[in-house]
């Protein structure tokens, strides 16, 4: 049992300094959101920067507008794309902007810069199929009011933004009750099978062309206008000022329907991001940029990587935390109690919302991922401790005793042993929901095999979804293989037998 605790705790003091040294070596960190146009302009940004400079990471597909505007706040990301009618309307809602041109000298108070507009107006909108359009007479937004039998599916965030579902409801006093929550890439399937019948859509979706979508005139004029900025720390045009003028290139340079191509190219006719990305920079700015080609082996081998990074990390820690907790708990009845309903507590936090708390305390990225993790392994490997070491007979204690041994020295050499059925079958369960909680971790910049999967919902590739989720799956299975050898080495040889 030594060897194994000191063999993980090796592991862990690896799998942490190689982690620090990757982070080290990341001097400029471009930021995007999750959904296709954002992550191109953070992939122009990236290869212009590039150009410069070589030591510049890209962190694709890191989530909604506060997560990034957190990270940019708190320095773990320096630049990232975002809309003048976003930050107006839900990053800085609460000071009252009347006029764009406020913008700079208020984010200077943040410590903030913000460059010139990149040329092309994202706004959002409302998109129905063009058949139901005609079937209900529909080509303002008003004229919503009179069908409010009709199924909306908005992105999560539009839900809840300042500038989202409820104001848009408020404002043009729309009756439907029938709204659901969905992811934008999603929504679109959505809209396609008539599961739903309106979603938001952004002016520069490829999709609009593609599904034929009739876009709905804001004819109250609703919506304000969504120019596309580049957001960076004021310590960059000290650090990086060469940099800095070289992404600023970018500044009105793209035009509305530049964008529309590019998203096109990326959603339909399946080129990747940093082909599109690159290929804008040479025709625009006769720039020959490099980007790195990963092939599908390179990806798993990544992802296995920083899946197991975070696995093995969190899963060692809650072992080595769970089972003291598990045995003061059975010693301890009333500290017991208290142990057994905190992590009782946590186990029904759901675990998207568990890794989302944890960025104020950690920002993003494996670390707040793993304290999530952790956290959500505790549960399963606790109660078994505990449950184990309660079923032992009484008797066995007491003869234990009886024949001189400690306290101590019997729960080394004959409760844990006992328990030890118990124990691992907590573990192994652990195991398997941590493997599986893992994915999540993406959507925070914390790599593994999540990544694929939100970059194939966001391309509507299947094939990207499966080189994520298929490896999470062996991955699990394999756990549980190595796990179930732990049995012939803790478990004794008769309560092995006795389970055969």
């Amino acid at each position: 049992m030594k060897n194994i605790v000191i063999t993980l705790f090796l592991i862990l003091l690896l799998c942490i300094y190689s982690n620090r040294i990757c982070q080290a070596e990341e001097v400029i960190t471009i930021g995007s959101k999750k959904f296709t146009e954002s992550v191109i302009l953070g992939e122009l940004v990236t290869q212009l920067a590039r150009s410069k400079y070589p030591r510049v990471a890209h962190r694709k597909e890191l989530g909604g507008t506060r997560l990034l505007w957190g990270a940019l706040l708190n320095g773990e990301i320096d630049l990232y794309p975002e809309y003048t009618g976003t930050i107006v309307e839900e990053i800085l809602a609460q000071r009252g902007i009347e006029h764009v041109s406020q913008l700079s000298k208020i984010l200077n108070e943040y410590n903030i810069k913000m460059s010139k507009p990149l040329g092309f107006n994202n706004t959002y909108a409302f998109g129905m199929r063009k058949k139901v359009a005609e079937q209900f007479g529909i080509k303002n937004i008003s004229d919503l009011r009179a069908h409010p039998e009709l199924k909306f599916g908005f992105t999560n965030e539009f839900m809840n933004r300042g500038d989202g579902w409820p104001s848009v409801q408020k404002f043009y006093q729309l009756p439907h009750q029938n709204v659901r929550g969905l992811d934008h890439d999603v929504a679109y399937r959505g809209l396609e099978s008539g599961a739903i019948d309106l979603i938001d859509v952004y002016s520069t979706d490829a999709e609009i062309y593609y599904y034929n979508l009739h876009v709905l005139h804001d004819d109250l004029q609703y919506f304000p206008e969504y120019h596309a900025v580049l957001l960076y720390r004021d310590d960059l045009t000290m650090r990086a000022p060469e940099v800095l003028q070289r992404i600023l290139k970018l500044e009105k340079s793209i035009s509305e329907q530049n964008m529309v191509s590019m998203n096109a190219k990326v959603k339909i006719e399946d080129v990747s991001d940093n082909q599109v990305a690159a290929d804008f920079l040479a025709q625009t700015f006769k720039l020959k940029s490099t980007y790195e080609k990963e092939t599908f082996s390179d990806r798993l081998f990544r992802n296995t990587i920083d899946h197991l990074f975070l696995v093995v990390v969190s899963l060692t820690l809650a072992i080595l935390i769970s089972i003291p907790f598990g045995i003061v708990s059975f010693f301890y009845e009333k500290i017991g109690h208290i142990i057994l309903g905190i992590v009782g507590i946590i186990q029904t936090i759901p675990s998207l919302a568990l890794i989302v708390f944890m960025i104020p305390l950690l920002g993003i990225g494996a670390t707040p991922a793993i304290v999530a993790l952790f956290l959500y392994s505790l549960l399963p490997i606790v109660r078994n401790t505990y449950t184990g070491l309660h079923d032992i007979p009484n008797p066995i204690c007491e003869s234990a005793k009886a024949l001189g041994l400690s306290s101590f020295a019997c729960l080394r050499l004959v409760e844990l042993p006992m328990a030890s059925r118990s124990i691992i079958a907590g573990i192994k369960t652990s195991a398997v929901i941590n493997v599986g909680t893992a994915t999540l971790g993406a959507l925070i910049g914390a790599g593994g095999y999540g990544q694929p999967i939100l970059t194939g919902i966001r391309l509507d590739n299947i094939q990207l979804i499966l080189e994520g989720a298929i490896p999470a799956a062996l991955l699990a299975l394999l756990v549980q293989g190595f796990l179930e050898l732990l049995d012939t080495v803790f478990v004794p040889k008769g309560l092995r037998i006795k389970a055969e």
